[in-house]
Parts: structure tokens; sequence; C-alpha cells
């Protein structure tokens, strides 16, 4: 290589992505990003995106796959796990033995919850008490139109969906304090400005005709049960969540990014979901797809990463296939599909701006992740690291390599170190985004698109 074609090579590195789009490649973006939104929309919660991705697989041509059923290659088969976590196989001309192409990301996002008996009456106003779910600044979550999505399951075992605020229909909110009367609250951080019994949902203020003493509470309450059927009791055996009443939207003059509530980790969710969708023929290696609860309280519980969920899935479709599972997992390949902070010119004391993503700039790899000293990270090797940069070149998907901020600044985890516990070379790589954790996070339509292409170069490659 001459001194040329080395400066090439380094500009071409550097280059923002738009710059290194092919024109063929602009109106497939669109499309992308367009078809990306909708499922935004479709899936404001664990359940929705479980819901709106057996849709989509069925109508491909995926089916429910049930212990001991033949496989064979070009079958596509998924696993429902409790209506929170979904396991989806495209099966490969090898089998099982020489291993799988997996994508693991995760479907849930920072929300309130709602507590187990939260409905209440104070000064004439009707309450819902929460508890947050996830890394929130809880201050982010006042004065912002807010829906209630989830399901309530009643002591005869029916189980009921409930949509409040949807399309439409009225919103819900959470009051502050009027700057008038905040000055005490304006001496606090923002960690402490409001605190997490101060987020109570505001849901109604007419009372019902009586002498009752809490008219307001026994009005909210026969308006849920002409609506859904339940009563107060039921409020215990329900899982109902409260995420911002928003549509995905494009953000900027030149509608080259997204803004929504869910990106972390929908983004990267819908890219390992549609790349193999989109797959052009029947794969080598068996290609499947991983969407993960839990990720952000630990991955922990029946439907988190952590669950022998996968392993099972993992292990009928070897026994079907007559493989030791053991075998297959040995000689696969995860990318652990998780968005990655991208820099922030507003916040850039926390950014060491060398080694972070940047909008725009393609798929982010991270090689660890973890908090200061890797702490809780799976550490990619170079060899793994070295395999997927072959991938992606070849593939035309652009990619950079980030980490999450300084060393000293704090830290995240994602899912890798669950799959690479199970013996899985796993790379971490995902979408960069601003604001993240924030009821409104934006990421660049480029990274998602290149996100996409990446995902399904490693399924077919």
């Amino acid at each position: 290589m001459d001194i040329k074609e080395w400066k090439d090579k380094l500009l071409y590195s550097q280059k923002n992505g738009w710059d290194r789009l092919p024109q063929e490649e602009e109106a497939p973006l669109e499309a992308y990003c367009t078809a990306y939104k909708a499922y935004l929309d479709a899936g404001k919660t664990e359940r929705c995106c479980v819901k709106e991705s057996i849709r989509q697989a069925e109508a491909l041509g995926f089916r429910a796959y049930q212990r001991g059923e033949a496989l064979k290659p070009g079958d596509k088969v998924y696993r429902n796990n409790r209506d929170k976590m979904l396991l989806l196989a495209v099966i490969g001309t090898a089998g099982m033995e020489r291993g799988a192409r997996i994508t693991a990301a995760h479907i849930d996002s920072p929300r309130l919850d709602l507590k187990p008996n939260p409905l209440y009456e104070e000064a004439e106003l009707g309450y819902l008490k929460t508890h947050y779910y996830g890394g929130i600044r809880k201050y982010q979550w006042v004065t912002i139109p807010l829906e209630l999505r989830g399901v309530v399951a009643l002591r005869d075992g029916q189980v009921v969906e409930v949509a409040i605020g949807e399309g439409e229909e009225p919103k819900l909110v959470i009051n502050d304090l009027l700057p008038h009367l905040g000055a005490e609250q304006s001496k606090k951080t923002l960690a402490e400005g409001i605190g997490g019994e101060q987020l109570n949902i505001l849901i109604g203020s007419r009372p019902m005709e009586g002498d009752d003493s809490e008219r307001v509470k026994t009005q909210l309450l026969r308006l849920l049960y002409e609506k859904y059927g339940f009563t107060e009791e039921d409020f215990i055996s329900a899982e109902l969540e409260a995420v911002p009443a928003v549509n995905a939207v494009d953000i900027g003059l030149d509608r080259s990014m997204i803004g929504a509530y869910g990106h972390d980790d929908r983004v990267c969710a819908y890219a390992a979901l549609k790349a193999l969708f989109d797959m052009e023929k029947t794969p080598e290696k068996t290609a499947v797809c991983v969407l993960a609860d839990k990720e952000e309280i630990g991955s922990d519980g029946v439907t988190g990463m952590q669950t022998a969920a996968f392993d099972t899935f993992m292990d009928d479709l070897c026994e079907a296939l007559g493989t030791p599972l053991k075998t297959c997992l040995e000689r696969s390949f995860c990318l652990s599909a998780d968005v990655t902070a991208a820099y922030d010119p507003n916040f850039g004391d926390v950014y060491e701006k060398r080694n972070s993503a940047r909008l725009g700039y393609g798929v982010g790899l991270c090689k660890y992740t973890g908090s200061r000293g890797k702490g809780g990270a799976s550490d990619a090797s170079a060899e793994v690291v070295a395999f997927a940069r072959r991938v992606f070149d070849e593939a035309g998907a652009l990619w950079q390599m980030a980490e999450l901020g300084k060393v000293d600044a704090g830290g995240g985890g994602t899912v890798a170190k669950y799959m690479a516990n199970r013996n899985i070379d796993t790379l971490d790589a995902g979408v960069p985004v601003l604001s993240m954790h924030a009821p409104f996070e934006t990421v660049s339509k480029l990274d998602c698109y290149m996100t996409y292409k990446a995902m399904k170069a490693i399924y077919e490659r």
C-alpha cells in the first residue's frame, strides 16, 4: 500500500457515513426507517413488541415451534415466551453442528410501572402510584403526555388488554411544581428535584354523584369497569406501564434523524428482526434472533436473557437436528445488539472523543461495555472483532468503534455477558443514541439502516 492509498483509507475510515452512502441505497434506507417508525408506534411495551413481531413473522411463513417437531433447512420457526420474550430461527443448510449466527436484543425500555395498589384520591384529584422501571432521570417524566399500556389478569384467568391514552384518546400526565413556588426545589440536584414517590399520574378530577368521600376515585373505577371489566382488586394482578404518548417522527430540517420513545433497544431489536425476515436465501448456518425482556433491570427473571428459555429453545432445535447443544454453542457467534451513547457536544466533558460513537457514522461496535475498570463486561477477543470487521466491510455495512464514555464517568451493560457465559463468541454492536433512556430519544436514520445491514450480513455470511 503506497502513501496515497494509506491516506485514502484513513480518510474513508473517518468520513461521515452520509458521504459514503451509495445513491442507490437512499430509497431503501428511507423505506426501512419508515417501517421502523411504524414498528415503534405498534410496540410501546415489550408485550406489544412481541405481538407485532409475531404478526409480521407469521405473515412471512414463520410458525410456532413445538418440541419434538422435525426440522429441515429453510424452516422458519419461533417460540413465544410468556408474551414478553420472542425467539426466532431460520434453519440453515449446515444444521446446528457448525453453530448458529445469533443476534440478541432487548425489547423492554425504561418506563413507569403501576404499583399493586395504585389508585387513590387526594384533594379531589385522582392519581396512580408508580414504581419506575430501569435507569430513568425522574425529572424528565413530568409534564409530558403519557399513556397506559398492559394487561390485567382477572381472578378467573381471563387476561384483559388495556390501552389508555392511545391515538386520539385523552392522555395522562405527572404534575411538576410551578417556578413561582419552586425556590427550594431548585436548590436540589437533578436527581433529587423529583422523587420517586412524586411520580404520581394524574388520571381524573370529576366526582361521581353521591355522598361517597372518594367520589373521584369511585368515578374512575366505574369508568375502568365499564371499558375493561376489572375492579380495584384486579390491580393486584396487573402489569400496567405508563409510557410517553408520542409517536416516532423525523427530526431535523433534513429529516436525517428519528425521534421516539424506546429506541433503547427496539432500534436494534427491529434491525435484528427485519434482517432475519429479509434473508435472500436459506443461510448456511442457522440464523437465530432473540428479543429479550428485563435487560433494563439486570436481565433476570423468566423472560430476561439469563433465563433458561434461550437454552431450551436452542436445545430443542439441536435435538431435532441431531446435534449436542454444547457443540452448537461453542461454534456459534452472537451479535449482542444494543444501543451505545452517541457523542453529544453539549455534554462533551463526559465523552472521550477519540473513542466515542458519532451520529451518522454507522453501527457502533463495542469491544467491551461495563463500568470503569470494565466491570461487568464481556470483553470480545481481537479475533472476534476482526471477524465482524471483515463481514461488515464485505457487506458494505458502515461501522465505527465506540465506548460509552470516559472511563471514570460511569458506564453500562448489555446482554453480551450472558451470551458469552454460555461459551458463545459475542460482540456488542448497536445504534448510537442521543438522550438515551429519556422519554424521547434521537437516532440517525443512516445508523439504523447500517445496523440492519450489519445484522443481515452476520446471518448470511
